[in-house]
């Protein structure tokens, strides 16, 4: 998982060492923002060296020419983790000031549950009803906040406000752990048919949404098998990924490990139909048309649905560019489904290749949940919620 750890000036900075340290150790790629304050405390070189990643501390030093540094960093975070969270940072965050780069980074986020604060000050600072109602505020909000507790402080006093300790915050990061035990199966992305060696049939999805399913079931406990023709490094240790290129090879790799499976999403874009002959030349250019025959591929969804076992929850896709509803009820029915999640491809800014879609989920019994245009991580959590109350 791909994580920004903020560093903010306060006594408990020396602390992130520790977080940066062990979340590296889990696997995770860690990236770290230090205000200016938190130099004071901790230096740049030992973030780096833990991290195994530049340290970024000013907005106007730019790494990547190219990019805009905090718009690229906010699309690479699947999480945030403000830790040490000061009273300061806590109140520019919630009054939207935007003066540094930790604080211009979070203001672009707009998926706000993938924000932890962990705030560490002064019993006073902590109780003073400014900093609770900014506290309150941000939570209303949706960001997460893990809240300090009662010691010794920096300053001598006894009270609430240090930080807890590195293993409990992270425990209570990656909570959400509903899917311990559960076997999954997630396809993603478009599948390939070679017509020769350079040309193939397929379409233009990414596998965004697949995967973004795929690492949701994994934070949340379950061991995934993720079937996909994306160019995709686990980043999770439950995650197993197989690649495949073709309709075919994704029915074959399906059907192997279907049978141990808790729960299976089919949220790839496979394609119907290959052609009846390949080249194993590239075809060169006539001038004359020339025809192609084709055949269908193999239904694996529908496979999928008659071959369900006892208590197996199958979830399929609709990619479709009208009536989308009706559509995809069709789809349950024919394909024995639990539920199918729907979208509308026809429309530019989501769906196929971007990092947002605007969707609705369907169960068997034809109950519709229309989610309004969100990103695809936000879309994996709602669909993950609802199979957890299956």
């Amino acid at each position: 998982m791909n994580i920004i750890v903020i560093v903010s000036g306060g006594i408990a900075a020396y602390k992130s060492l520790d977080l940066v340290r062990k979340l590296k150790k889990d696997g995770h790629n860690i990236k770290v923002i230090m205000t200016e304050n938190a130099t004071k405390f901790v230096t740049e070189l030992s973030f780096q060296t833990l991290s195994s990643n530049y340290v970024y501390t000013d907005t106007f030093v730019e790494q990547n020419k190219k990019e805009i540094q905090h718009i690229s960093l906010n699309k690479w975070a699947d999480k945030v983790i403000v830790v040490p969270g000061t009273a300061n940072i806590i109140a520019k965050i919630a009054s939207g000031i935007s003066d540094d780069l930790a604080t211009t980074f979070i203001s672009a986020i707009n998926d706000f549950s993938k924000i932890y604060i962990c705030p560490s000050m002064n019993t006073n600072m902590y109780e003073n009803p400014i900093t609770q109602g900014n506290i309150y505020k941000l939570r209303q909000l949706g960001y997460n906040f893990i809240s300090p507790t009662e010691g010794e402080l920096a300053c001598g006093d006894v009270g609430k406000g240090k930080l807890p300790d590195i293993e409990d915050i992270i425990d209570e990061i990656f909570k959400n752990n509903d899917f311990i035990g559960k076997s999954v199966i997630v396809t993603a992305g478009a599948t390939k048919e070679y017509i020769d060696p350079v040309r193939y049939i397929s379409n233009p999805s990414s596998g965004k949404m697949g995967i973004s399913i795929a690492e949701e079931f994994a934070m949340q406990g379950a061991k995934v098998i993720l079937i996909s023709s994306t160019n995709y490094k686990p980043v999770l240790k439950n995650i197993k990924h197989i690649s495949i290129v073709s309709a075919y090879e994704m029915f074959q790799a399906v059907k192997k490990y279907s049978d141990n499976a808790d729960i299976i999403v089919k949220s790839a874009a496979v394609s119907d139909y290959r052609p009846v002959i390949t080249y194993d030349k590239k075809v060169k250019k006539q001038l004359e048309n020339l025809e192609i025959e084709l055949e269908r591929t193999e239904d694996i969804l529908k496979y999928l649905g008659k071959n369900k076992k006892e208590n197996q929850i199958l979830v399929g896709f609709a990619a479709e560019t009208n009536n989308v509803i009706e559509y995809a009820k069709e789809k349950i029915k024919n394909k024995n489904l639990d539920y199918i999640v729907a979208n509308d491809v026809s429309k530019k800014d989501v769906g196929f290749g971007t990092n947002d879609n605007e969707v609705f989920i369907i169960d068997k019994n034809y109950n519709v949940m229309k989610i309004e245009k969100t990103s695809k991580k936000r879309i994996a959590k709602i669909l993950l919620e609802k199979l957890k109350n299956n």
